[in-house]
């Protein structure tokens, strides 16, 4: 499964934002993936003060990752290039190359965002 960025705050901050089933599955799941593209996200979010971190993005994520066992998914060119052929449902470019990963491996992505379904991947909420 795919973690969406939202997901990743979740789980590092706010668990209670997950169903059971889906904090179920994550614990269960033999790899959870965050997009490398989260980062960037985070990053933004970060320097534009919208984001309040206890030490930098970077730092931050790694100590995520490696506390949850997360695996950082590259944006490979088959990634990126998926991206550019979505339907234009949503624009956030971010979103949009994590649905690709997700179709690209066939794997859930777990987000707050409906519009992740109008993709035809499996959503976890």
């Amino acid at each position: 499964m795919l973690l969406d960025t939202c997901a990743i705050l979740w789980l590092a901050h706010d668990q209670s934002q997950f169903s059971a089933a889906t904090l179920a599955r994550i614990d269960a799941a033999p790899v959870v993936f965050v997009s490398a593209i989260s980062g960037f996200e985070i990053g933004l979010k970060y320097r534009a003060g919208r984001l309040a971190l206890p030490m930098p993005p970077g730092e931050w994520l790694r100590e995520v990752a490696e506390n949850h066992y997360l695996t950082i998914l590259d944006l490979s060119l088959e990634v990126c290039l998926k991206a550019t052929e979505l339907a234009p449902v949503h624009k956030d470019p971010c979103d949009r190359f994590i649905i690709a990963a997700a179709l690209t491996k066939g794997i859930p992505i777990v987000t707050a965002d409906a519009r992740f379904e109008e993709y035809g991947v499996e959503v976890l909420r």
